[in-house]
């Protein structure tokens, strides 16, 4: 699943699905796609994500107390 930075558009391969959709962790490995080479993985933070269309992510993935409001 391809994912996209707020602040810089990039794009972003998500490495482990059941990661992104925890509410638990507050952040996702990832690899970022930028130039030809393959870059390393590394972590960011959910809330610094959204989708490739410019909506944000579910809040049942970035907020463990979703049901409570």
């Amino acid at each position: 699943m391809f994912l996209k930075r707020k602040d810089n558009d990039n794009m972003i391969e998500i490495i482990d699905l059941e990661t992104l959709a925890d509410p638990a962790l507050p952040s996702v490995m990832g690899r970022q796609h930028a130039g030809e080479e393959m870059q390393d993985e590394e972590s960011f933070e959910k809330e610094d994500l959204e989708f490739p269309s410019g909506e944000p992510l579910p809040r049942c993935w970035i907020d463990l107390h979703w049901r409570e409001d």
